[in-house]
């Protein structure tokens, strides 16, 4: 048995290795995808993303997760489920628009009802956040927003115009390394920011 946590330390979350696996697939999605639906079909290939969408969903509400991050899983599921009946092929291609627009409209509605999506996920290493962070945070998950909704309206182009190949060289690649780099960019900034609040 693990001993417990000094006092006044908070206990360290434990890692769901079976939560990471699920994200780990439906990260790769795009991949598998190219490969199973040529050889599987598309109506196998959407189930199975549902099924690990659903996954996904029940290993994430109540973990400490923001809620509108939690249930985006869950809300592509039912999209992918309801257009695979009418178009399965197209359903394959969908879950990269889908999963943007569910995570833009998880942002934005954190813009309006508070507090911001980023400010959420950054109060979970640092509960006590001065009023200049928040301000921050919430100018990031602006930032955010516009990149999901890019991010989607490209990936709707590629769903709906590009070869299968081209569609999985963005979604599964492309797209990943503008993240990483707006990551990148937001963890330089906010370096600079703090530097300059320190010196204030």
């Amino acid at each position: 048995m693990a001993d417990p946590p000094p006092a006044g330390q908070p206990a360290r979350r434990k890692i769901n290795p079976s939560a990471i696996a699920l994200a780990v697939i439906t990260v790769l999605y795009p991949f598998i995808a190219l490969i199973a639906v040529r050889t599987v079909g598309p109506a196998i290939v959407v189930g199975a993303l549902c099924v690990l969408l659903l996954g996904r969903t029940l290993f994430g509400v109540g973990r400490g997760i923001p809620l509108g991050v939690a249930l985006a899983p869950l809300a592509v599921a039912l999209l992918m489920g309801l257009m695979m009946l009418w178009d399965a092929h197209r359903a394959v291609r969908f879950y990269p628009v889908f999963m943007s627009g569910a995570m833009l409209a998880a942002f934005a509605a954190s813009l309006v009802k508070g507090p911001s999506m980023i400010e959420r996920l950054a109060r979970i290493a640092e509960p006590d956040m001065p009023p200049s962070g928040v301000a921050y945070t919430r100018k990031v998950t602006m930032v955010w927003c516009l990149f999901l909704a890019l991010n989607g309206l490209v990936a709707l182009w590629t769903a709906l115009y590009a070869s299968l190949e081209v569609w999985t060289a963005y979604n599964g690649f492309i797209s990943y390394v503008l993240m990483g780099a707006l990551l990148g960019g937001e963890f330089l900034v906010r370096r600079i920011v703090r530097g300059r609040e320190g010196q204030a």
